[in-house]
């Protein structure tokens, strides 16, 4: 049975995916352009998070968090192997722009990153309500 300290931490992070997810509109209805692509991405590693909560598991690197991920979720078949590819694309944008002084990114192109957030958090709130329903 999910340990109910397990599933308020998952509940936690997937609240702080669903509040990033939601400041990454906000910022592209401002033209926040940078900053709308950062929390798209963060929204997407919160939700990761939440996924591993589950199962006690956590990581001081985001680059752990998404390998862990892809080898125990993605690899298994429990999320399509695209999703491993939509994360890798969504991480490597949000290094581009945070890091890369002089990278300019289009408003087509951090849409398109808010919406694969976007895509990805109503996964994993998928996953995590058939878990709920199995009662694990």
């Amino acid at each position: 049975m999910l340990d109910e300290r397990k599933w308020d931490l998952c509940k936690y992070r997937m609240q702080q995916a669903r509040e990033s997810l939601n400041a990454s509109k906000i910022m592209m209805q401002n033209e926040m352009i940078k900053d709308a692509i950062n929390r798209s991405y963060y929204a997407v590693f919160y939700a990761l998070k939440a996924v591993l909560a589950i199962e006690e598991k956590d990581f001081r690197r985001h680059k752990d968090v998404v390998a862990y991920f892809n080898k125990m979720y993605v690899s298994t078949g429990e999320f399509p192997r695209e999703f491993g590819r939509l994360i890798a694309r969504l991480q490597q944008l949000r290094e581009k722009s945070d890091y890369d002084d002089f990278f300019i990114a289009s408003i087509e192109r951090a849409q398109r990153q808010v919406e694969s957030a976007e895509i990805t958090i109503a996964e994993v709130e998928k996953y995590l309500h058939s878990l709920k329903q199995k009662k694990i």
